[in-house]
């Protein structure tokens, strides 16, 4: 490089590749140039000032954020975290397909507990991280174990067959049939190689009952408990499985009392824990008779309801009244009915205590008052039945008496958590239910609620001299009530929409007019009742109890009447997580930091309202008997009267009111094909032979039908076969008689029958939904590629297949996949 060049490098550096002498233009502007200093300097203080703003933000969120955690520790909040993650880990796990062993769990928890260990006097994120790892492992160890210890025998296939056992329990129907728990000793014509060791059968007679504790037999049908409705919905598998329940069924006939059962079964069934539970059965059924049979009526029955938890005999318009009105929650023994009578029998005891001379200044009246309600409510909890929602208001209502000895605050989040944590640990598998769920969601959200009302700003401000007025009690008393119902509502609307798809619109009117009769009326003399019962002098506080109860059927009819009821239909999953998840957090935090709560459920709600489920286009029963076709508001199906336990669950999911019944066509019936079907049974289950039939004829009658057919619409020949024509062009033919299977599987693209066939495919690459496959799969759902959010359809060119059942290897599926004739389980096939 010569001299020459170097100036000129050297402008070039400076300027950014701009020669002095290059640009005359430049010398025009000599203002701008110099005034470049000045703009550059102007923007560093802009800029400086901002990143000093951001920082000082920063700074200010981050000690804000600090703080209010430091607070969070010291009010002990994060104790209440403990039973979230650990229910949190169990649904998980049962959630999850495929779940790793116990062994791999433990080694888990081990690794993350001792993280935690080492960490505890850490102030470092990784201490919370490592302790809510070992919570949520903790609670997916929890429920593998609960699953491992079970190990409930659930039937198979539907079968008939000679049942001999011990009844365990029984409760009557509302229409006066009896339903018997069979504790299964025997079985035989046929003899199951896998009998399971309690079932449900319902007898139609009304004749005297077998006796609580005594043999029973009688041939009996029995069938596997039912898998969900739709993929998504609630599996009833599930809950018998973690209920010890094997199969459900009916008795054909009367079933007999017997005696002398052989010694092997007698060893089995009469230790010392079924034998108190046949004695806790007994009372419980002799306390509800005796209410029915002074009530009567569906009052009577609600009444037996709310002491014993048999809702069995209340009548059917009675419930839907009561759910539409939102009163179903006074059916269940939950926190409601466990406060007011503690409460009721609380303040009665302590008032008549204070009336000895001198009893006061002696004795703690307060706390005998409170021992006498401790053994009451483990009296209640007794002949309750053990349901979720009563165990969580007993311990947490044992606790709040607990605490009155020690002189201690009795309703705290503290107390609600170590409710929570004692469930969780004895049965996980109550976390996947609604009644945990909406049972936890109401008192927590009461609790919290107390305790913000408590500490509001300016309550010590008030004059009490204003507090003690009739006038005032009174408008307390309902302003306390209206709030109640309104908190308690809101906080389970998410939950009733998730499990059952249904939301009462009127639910808080009803709550205000019912729940004063409740709390006056029936609640403190159904109190009064029981402790009268054992002395005969029950009556007249049952008759005042029965009173209050047809007023508030009578208050649940009027607002039912509104039609207030809102169908909400499948809510996407994550909108659901998204809005429980705000919602624990909301009542959990007491600080500012509750307001993340509320951010997040508003986050749920943004989600729901713009994230749209898909409706299927057609659904189909795991049983086979049932198909429906679903457009908007209406399905076509093919039966002029569908089962209404499948059916309305089908309403609700997918938001449809009308039914449109198929048509039907008696004339073109195959005479030859009039007899039962290939497995038919008689009413002794013994199997008859079929005729043939005439292919030709056959194939001439489904083309006819499917020509005939008006699109979305079935029309059906009775007991033989039903066809339709989809708005997608598909061809569904559904079978009942399995000599017509071959040519609905020549004409078709879909068929649906309910025979156990030993085929899984037909030879024209039509779908074929046998009994068989739907065994293994469960409910299915079709869906066209024209429905909306569809994925590519995977397998079939038409249409996208989803099973509810997506594996079988979970303990409540596996017994899908035995085969009786050679006793195996079938677990390649499954996994396919």
């Amino acid at each position: 490089m010569t001299e020459r060049q170097e100036p000129g490098l050297a402008a070039r550096t400076r300027f950014g590749g701009v020669l002095p002498d290059a640009s005359p233009a430049l010398s025009q502007i000599p203002e701008t140039t110099a005034n470049l200093p000045q703009r550059r300097a102007r923007r560093s203080l802009v800029s400086g000032l901002k990143s000093l703003r951001r920082t000082q933000w920063t700074v200010r969120w981050r000690a804000g954020l600090t703080h209010a955690l430091a607070q969070e520790r010291a009010y002990g909040h994060g104790f209440l975290f403990v039973p979230v993650f650990l229910g949190l880990g169990s649904l998980i796990w049962f959630s999850l397909p495929q779940t790793p062993g116990l062994l791999k769990l433990a080694l888990l928890l081990c690794i993350f507990g001792m993280a935690a260990f080492v960490l505890r006097h850490s102030e470092s994120a990784w201490r919370l991280v490592m302790l809510l790892s070992a919570l949520f492992t903790g609670g997916m160890m929890l429920a593998a174990w609960e699953a491992a210890r079970m190990d409930t025998v659930l039937l198979d296939t539907p079968v008939t067959t000679l049942v001999r056992g011990t009844v365990t329990a029984r409760e009557t129907t509302d229409r006066g049939y009896w339903r018997y728990t069979v504790a299964v000793a025997q079985t035989a014509e046929p003899q199951l190689k896998r009998p399971p060791a309690r079932v449900t059968l319902l007898s139609r007679g009304r004749e005297m009952p077998v006796e609580i504790g005594g043999g029973i037999e009688g041939r009996a049908r029995l069938s596997p408990p039912s898998g969900a409705a739709l993929p998504g919905l609630n599996d009833f598998a599930f809950d018998s499985y973690f209920k010890g329940i094997g199969a459900v069924g009916y008795f054909y006939g009367k079933p007999q009392a017997i005696s002398g059962l052989d010694e092997d079964s007698k060893n089995v069934i009469t230790t010392w824990r079924v034998r108190i539970g046949e004695a806790i059965a007994r009372w419980r059924e002799a306390v509800g008779a005796r209410i029915r049979g002074t009530i009567g009526g569906d009052a009577g029955a609600i009444a037996a309801a709310l002491v014993t938890a048999e809702e069995r005999a209340i009548s059917r318009p009675t419930i839907e009244a009561l759910r539409e009105a939102g009163l179903a929650h006074v059916l269940a023994i939950s926190g409601l009915n466990m406060v007011l009578a503690a409460g009721t029998f609380l303040i009665g005891a302590r008032t008549l205590l204070s009336l000895v001379p001198g009893l006061a200044h002696r004795f703690p009246i307060k706390k005998l008052a409170a021992a006498g309600a401790l053994i009451m409510v483990f009296a209640y909890i007794l002949i309750s039945g053990g349901a979720v929602s009563a165990v969580r208001s007993w311990i947490m209502i044992s606790i709040m008496l607990v605490a009155v000895f020690f002189d201690r605050p009795s309703i705290s989040l503290r107390n609600v958590a170590l409710s929570a944590l004692i469930i969780l640990a004895i049965t996980p598998s109550a976390v996947t239910g609604p009644g945990f769920q909406m049972s936890f969601a109401a008192t927590l959200a009461l609790v919290a609620g107390y305790a913000h009302w408590r500490e509001r700003p300016g309550r010590e401000a008030l004059p009490t001299r204003h507090r003690t007025g009739p006038l005032k009690a009174v408008g307390g008393f309902f302003a306390g009530l209206l709030l109640s119902s309104f908190i308690g509502g809101m906080s389970t609307m998410i939950y009733s929409a998730g499990h059952f798809h249904r939301l009462a619109a009127y639910g808080l009117i009803g709550n205000v007019l019912a729940m004063p009769i409740i709390s006056i009326f029936v609640m403190p003399f159904a109190l009064l009742a029981m402790l009268l019962m054992p002395f005969g002098l029950d009556r007249y506080p049952l008759l005042i109890m029965g009173q209050g109860l047809d007023w508030m059927i009578s208050i649940a009819r009027m607002v039912s009447s509104w039609d207030g009821e809102v169908t909400t239909g499948r809510i996407p999953d994550h909108a659901f997580m998204l809005i429980a998840a705000g919602g624990v957090l909301a009542c959990l935090f007491r600080t500012w930091l509750a307001a993340s709560g509320l951010a997040v459920i508003a986050a749920g709600l943004l989600v729901a309202w713009t994230s749209a489920v898909a409706r299927p286009d057609m659904v189909v029963a795991e049983d086979g008997r049932l198909v429906a076709m679903i457009k908007e508001g209406e399905a076509a199906s093919n039966r002029t009267k569908p089962p209404d336990f499948v059916f309305s669950q089908w309403q609700r999911a997918l938001r449809f009111q009308d039914h449109q019944a198929p048509l039907q066509r008696s004339d073109l019936m195959l005479k030859d094909a009039a007899a039962p079907t290939s497995g038919a049974e008689d009413a002794a289950g013994i199997r008859k032979i079929k005729p043939p039939i005439d292919r030709e004829a056959a194939r001439a009658v489904i083309r006819r039908l499917l020509a005939e057919a008006v699109a979305g619409r079935f029309i059906c020949v009775p007991k033989q076969w039903c066809a339709a024509t989809a708005r997608q062009g598909w061809r569904i033919v559904t079978v009942e008689d399995v000599r017509f299977v071959g040519v609905a599987c020549d004409e078709a693209d879909i068929v649906v029958t309910p025979v156990m066939l030993r085929f899984g495919t037909c030879r024209s690459s039509a779908l074929l939904l046998s009994g068989q496959s739907l065994r293994r799969s469960g409910a299915v759902e079709i869906y066209g590629l024209d429905s909306p959010k569809m994925e590519k359809a995977v397998g079939r060119a038409e249409m996208r297949v989803v099973f509810a059942q997506e594996q079988l290897q979970r303990p409540w599926a596996k017994h899908r996949t035995y085969d009786w004739r050679t006793g195996l389980f079938d677990a390649r096939e499954a996994d396919e």
